[in-house]
């Protein structure tokens, strides 16, 4: 990897609960540089504590040796110098873009808005920058789409207008949450597709969460597989089926496989042990 684009070190999240605190993610460290990083696990393993914290975007208690990006650290900087950094050099994409637009707001004055809350540019300026990342990110007809409102399009063109607003402003890393989850699989290949463009055309760095082994070992560069909020073990994506770790070999043993008959799926045995352990981005945990 070349110089990383951002440096995690021994990040932490927490959550006071009445019945105490609940440790989210657990000192994990792990570089990105220009590349698709895939970070997998089971629902609540801590993947998208990770991706908010790294923003600031999370309500739980964030602790960190650092999180450096372009020589700042995020976790000591201060509030104007993170507003100023997310969305215009880290953009997050959101899992459901229902919950993320605003549904009173037309869809094109959203993503010129994104464009001009960070640059000088004009109404009209903005405006046609928008019209041009729609076409970018494949959606046909965009004055058309420019005029219409979240309710008023698919969930698929969704996605892909929130993908526009958050490339809008040039964005040196994305981190993209759940990106596909509710997509059909021919729109998840169209949505992949456009990150895929946006890293190598553009140079960014990519932080790809997912549960979906097969689609981040397909898409991804190296993964990260996490699991009670540690990382587990650092791979390749295209060396995943040579995993050491004894919970990504579980995983991977309770995906259905087409080309063979199958019973029942095996169910993955957990160990109290692996709670214990810490692995960082040299990928040492055994």
């Amino acid at each position: 990897m070349d110089k990383p684009l951002l440096n995690v070190e021994n990040l932490s999240v927490s959550f006071d609960t009445p019945k105490g605190v609940v440790e989210a993610v657990r000192g994990i460290s792990f570089q990105v540089g220009q590349e698709r990083l895939g970070i997998v696990g089971e629902s609540g393993s801590g993947k998208s504590q990770t991706g908010r914290a790294i923003l600031g975007l999370t309500p739980g208690r964030v602790e960190a040796d650092r999180i450096e990006f372009d020589g700042i650290n995020l976790h000591k900087a201060p509030a104007r110098t993170i507003r100023a950094i997310r969305g215009r050099r880290i953009s997050m994409i959101m899992q459901d873009p229902r919950y993320s637009l605003n549904p009173v707001m037309t869809v094109g004055w959203q993503i010129a808005e994104a464009y001009r809350v960070h640059t000088n540019a004009t109404k009209r300026e903005a405006k046609q920058h928008a019209l041009d990342m729609l076409t970018t990110v494949r959606i046909r007809e965009p004055e058309k789409v420019y005029g219409l409102y979240p309710h008023q399009v698919s969930g698929g063109m969704g996605q892909r207008i929130m993908i526009a607003m958050m490339l809008i402003p040039g964005p040196d890393l994305i981190i993209a949450d759940e990106p596909t989850s509710a997509l059909d699989v021919t729109v998840q290949l169209q949505v992949l597709a456009i990150l895929d463009d946006m890293v190598r055309d553009r140079g960014m760095g990519l932080i790809f969460i997912s549960h979906d082994l097969h689609l981040v070992s397909s898409f991804c560069d190296r993964i990260l597989v996490m699991y009670g909020g540690q990382i587990m073990e650092v791979l390749e994506a295209g060396a995943l089926d040579q995993a050491e770790h004894p919970y990504t070999k579980g995983l991977l043993n309770c995906l259905p496989d087409i080309d063979r008959q199958q019973g029942t799926l095996p169910v993955l045995r957990r160990d109290d042990a692996w709670m214990n352990r810490k692995g960082g981005a040299g990928g040492d945990v055994p």
